[in-house]
């Protein structure tokens, strides 16, 4: 089954703590993993590295939240959406379920 999200598509998070916000699709990791832009922030700890005079510490970057837990966003409604596939001159063209609305690829 192809896969419904493309990068720099909008989703919103429908679970989870961040659970209203929303971003674009930054990057995937096994179909399964996406990194959403300014969703599911987490604080990693850094040792010092004196070669590359890198100070170390904590410090705060995105992390990969799993499909399941977003949707794609509906610009018209401010809600979460299904993808829906239809063929239109040999080329499969995304839409939005509800409203039947193309998804432009960029």
């Amino acid at each position: 089954m192809a896969n419904k999200l493309h990068i720099n598509d909008m989703v919103i998070v429908i679970t989870g703590k961040d659970k209203g916000k929303t971003g674009h699709i930054k990057s995937f990791k096994n179909t399964q993993y996406v990194l959403v832009e300014g969703v599911n922030f987490v604080k990693k700890h850094h040792k010092p590295n004196p070669r590359i005079s890198y100070p170390g510490g904590i410090i705060q970057q995105e992390a990969y939240i799993h499909i399941s837990n977003i949707a794609i966003l509906n610009n018209q409604t401010g809600k979460s959406d299904r993808i829906g596939f239809k063929i239109h001159k040999d080329k499969k063209i995304r839409f939005l379920k509800s409203n039947h609305v193309n998804i432009h690829d960029k």
